[in-house]
């Protein structure tokens, strides 16, 4: 007795064994998904291109037009920094400015005054207000709006070749009187063409969707993509670069234009409008959402399963006088003299029942049990309620005299 109260209680914490058997069908699964991640991405290394990549054949890629351009006998070189762009700059030669917001102040200006010098033509893919305003002076952006096929409603020839295309996005209005707006959405022009110099203008363009390789086929967007790229018989597409050396110059250096310099930085501020989710390749998102997707699988699989309740051994054979003692020390320690003298009523009246003839589905009805009782035994009917169906006694003394009467009522039951 004593060697089995001095023994220390049995562990139910997991072994290492047990978490190395529940969690290794797991490990297996992340390192799967990292193998694979790694294999994927380096097959795709060398041809995954950005979006509005000339040479992405990606859904957001633009690498259909470039090859139709080229198929027409025009030129297509990419450039990533504003010194390439700015020497590519000429009278034959078409400038396309994919991500004029993630330039810098001093570089829009900069780029402004290559542009206008060069009597070429400058594309620029849906420009925010600052991009605006030192990119194209005299035109000014608005608010955003859903991209849709929409009509041309001006004169520009090339428009009105190409019909309806997929524009809107950004939404534009120009001051100068020459410049010539189409494919108006919600009464605002999408696409604004505002002469430059004698024989150059800049083409200020709200979305970009109709140069995508998923849209190029759609409405007019192949014609109007092949018109407005295709007027110079040199292309040069310019995808700005974060790492571009000429984006930490100084915005203070003579001929940046300072007197427009923001306060505190030499950032641009007209990357407002590009959240941090537009900067992000859409291969992140899709992968973090099916990581996201394997975690709640994951969570589903090894989740806790209500099912019915399942008999089990016990580890060691427990006596039934310690087990109803350990319970009436629980019900002694809780002060649940109740519950203690409803247990003794129902297993008494559950032991005496088929004595007296009643069913096990009758034995806590009163009425059919008392009468049954009242029969065999001497006791008055009150007395029998009192007995087997009364109140909680108000102290443990009572609850000592209420088992001691049941037993010698089930004693006479049992004899009589």
């Amino acid at each position: 007795m004593t060697a089995a109260t001095t023994a220390s209680p049995t562990s139910t914490a997991p072994t290492p064994g047990q978490v190395w058997t529940r969690a290794r069908a797991i490990l297996a699964v992340v390192l799967i998904l990292v193998v694979a991640g790694i294999a994927f991405a380096a097959v795709r290394s060398g041809t995954n291109y950005g979006q509005l990549d000339p040479r992405s054949a990606d859904p957001k890629g633009s690498r259909a037009v470039a090859e139709l351009l080229e198929a027409r006998g025009i030129s297509v070189t990419v450039v990533t920094t504003l010194d390439e762009a700015s020497a590519a700059t000429g009278p034959d030669t078409t400038l396309l400015v994919a991500g004029p917001n993630l330039l810098t102040r001093s570089q829009q200006l900069r780029l402004n005054e290559a542009t206008t010098a060069s009597a070429g033509r400058t594309l620029l893919i849906a420009p925010g207000p600052g991009a605006t305003a030192r990119l194209a002076p005299g035109v000014r952006a608005e608010a955003h709006h859903a991209v849709s096929a929409l009509a041309p409603s001006c004169e520009l020839p090339a428009a009105r070749r190409a019909g309806t295309a997929d524009l809107g996005g950004t939404r534009y209005t120009a001051q100068d009187p020459a410049a010539v707006s189409c494919y108006p959405s919600a009464g605002l022009p999408s696409l604004v063409v505002l002469p430059t110099g004698t024989s150059g203008d800049t083409v200020v363009l709200g979305s970009p969707d109709f140069l995508y390789n998923e849209r190029l086929d759609k409405q007019g967007n192949a014609s109007l993509a092949l018109q407005l790229l295709g007027s110079r018989p040199h292309l040069v597409w310019y995808l700005p670069s974060l790492t571009d050396p000429s984006a930490t110059a100084d915005d203070n250096a003579p001929g940046d234009g300072s007197e427009e310099q923001s306060e505190g930085g030499t950032r641009d501020e007209a990357a407002d409008e590009s959240s941090f989710l537009d900067l992000v390749p859409s291969g992140w998102l899709w992968g973090t959402l099916q990581l996201a997707l394997a975690a709640v699988l994951a969570a589903v699989w090894r989740a806790r399963r209500l099912g019915p309740l399942v008999t089990e051994q016990l580890p060691v054979a427990i006596r039934a006088s310690e087990s109803a003692e350990g319970r009436s020390l629980l019900y002694r320690k809780a002060n649940a003299r109740d519950r203690a003298s409803d247990a003794l009523r129902a297993a008494t009246r559950t032991r005496i029942a088929p004595l007296v003839g009643v069913p096990a589905r009758d034995a806590h009805t009163p009425d059919v049990l008392l009468t049954a009782v009242s029969t065999r035994v001497t006791a008055p009917d009150q007395d029998l309620n009192t007995l087997l169906f009364g109140t909680a006694p108000a102290t443990d003394a009572a609850l000592v005299l209420l088992a001691d009467q049941l037993d010698a009522l089930e004693r006479e039951v049992r004899t009589s």
